[in-house]
């Protein structure tokens, strides 16, 4: 009989990715979500973006989108959220901002969406340990077509010199 040797197995937390991770030209592809009354209640409750256009199913109906549509808002605060899930973020110090932000299409209830970010710009800062990523947002529908784009801004730490 063959001794079977048995490894301990491995650890797995947050991904470490650092400023070094990732190159120009790199785009970050999040999961998606689909888009739900839920969603549009929750947000009109927590910012206080009660518009009859987001919750009024009789008025949003006489609108020139025939039905409800998700805050534009709503969509970039979920597009941030969902590029989050692909690990990249763990190790950011800071936020820096937005940039750029276009509504191109309504984002309807019952939409999936989805989040293309790609690397447009990288520098380094005064301090040795970080640097900056600047992404271009591109947020998809389940038909692939552009509902919102944006530029957004994060400082980064990176690998120890």
């Amino acid at each position: 009989m063959t001794a079977i040797e048995i490894s301990s197995p491995e650890r797995i937390g947050v991904p470490d990715h650092r400023w070094e991770d990732l190159r120009l030209g790199d785009t970050l592809c999040s999961p998606g979500i689909t888009v739900t009354d839920a969603h549009l209640v929750s947000w009109a409750g927590l910012t206080g973006d009660i518009v009859s256009l987001h919750l009024d199913e009789q008025y949003a109906a006489t609108t020139q989108f025939g039905q409800r549509i998700a805050h534009g808002p709503f969509t970039l605060s979920t597009a941030l959220g969902l590029i989050t899930q692909t690990g990249y973020f763990s190790n950011v110090v800071a936020w820096l901002g937005l940039d750029e932000v276009r509504a191109q299409q309504p984002v309807l209830i019952g939409d999936s969406i989805r989040v293309e970010a790609e690397l447009v710009a990288t520098r380094l800062t005064k301090k040795t340990d970080r640097g900056i990523w600047t992404f271009s947002y591109t947020v998809r529908n389940q038909r692939s077509e552009p509902v919102m784009t944006f530029q957004s801004s994060f400082m980064i730490r990176r690998r120890a010199a």
